[in-house]
């Protein structure tokens, strides 16, 4: 068929779209959501206590915001968030590496890799709090537990898709194995890295409000639990609004920074 003979759509196959237009989907969607969030709590005859109005669900975070307690409980999550995020990336990233450049790194690492991604984080977190307690320790040691297995599984699988012929021809070319992996290996992985970062940055959230749920005085996770205590329900919307939120501007600055540092690669 010839291509300019196919209609002109927005619904085919990996078609280019502007980036306003982009947005401006985004935009309609997340207003469309608040639309019918508006419509049900209005108008289906629901109990507000179980399905919250938009109006009570942002009035009470208008005045958590000017009293500054929603304040203190983001930035505690966020620290929590990212030390349990970092560490995870300090440990998986050369781990993926290693066992995806070396076989026998491998051997070594798959069989624990594998025993400990599919294990709940949930059935492991008493065990944690026994060994390092209730404090900020125990939450950063359940999103590392929870993120860092899978991460390291994920590097390994993006270290060995990559092209053979071109370490062959770095080694052709008198290449070092170290100077394959650092001016090969390492430039070829690190657009896939970034969106593997991004997925465990989502996972990185959801096993940090388990945590602050089980054993926290502080955060989001835990002004979540206490509205469900009394049965608050505008609250615990509130606080998935603004997990919602933090999630998404996280997203959006690593595909920021992937886009800026790896231009070269597919768009995201």
């Amino acid at each position: 068929m010839n291509h300019r003979s196919q209609p002109r759509t927005l619904f085919r196959i990996r078609r280019d779209i502007p980036p306003r237009l982009f947005n401006t989907i985004m935009a309609v969607t997340f207003l469309l959501l608040i639309a019918l969030w508006y419509a049900g709590s209005h108008f289906s005859g629901i109990n507000p206590i179980f399905l919250p109005t938009p109006e009570a669900t942002f009035a009470y975070l208008f005045s958590v915001l000017q009293d500054g307690s929603l304040w203190g409980d983001i930035g505690v999550s966020c620290y929590r968030v990212l030390m349990g995020f970092l560490i995870s990336v300090l440990i998986g990233v050369p781990l993926g590496l290693l066992s995806g450049a070396y076989k026998v790194v491998n051997a070594v690492m798959k069989p624990l890799i594998e025993f400990f991604r599919y294990l709940p984080v949930s059935a492991l977190i008493p065990l944690i709090m026994v060994w390092t307690g209730v404090g900020e320790t125990a939450k950063i040691t359940i999103i590392v537990v929870g993120a860092v297995f899978s991460m390291t599984a994920m590097i390994a699988d993006i270290v060995k898709n990559i092209q053979i012929d071109l370490i062959n021809t770095a080694y052709t070319l008198g290449a070092t194995q170290g100077q394959v992996i650092r001016s090969v290996i390492i430039p070829a992985m690190m657009p896939s890295v970034m969106d593997t970062m991004r997925m465990v940055m989502g996972w990185a959230w959801t096993y940090l409000i388990m945590a602050e749920m089980l054993a926290s005085s502080s955060g989001l996770g835990y002004s979540i639990m206490i509205a469900e205590r009394f049965m608050k329900t505008y609250i615990i919307f509130g606080g998935i609004f603004v997990i919602g939120l933090l999630g998404l501007l996280f997203d959006r600055i690593f595909a920021y920074i992937n886009k800026r540092l790896f231009h070269w690669a597919e768009d995201l």
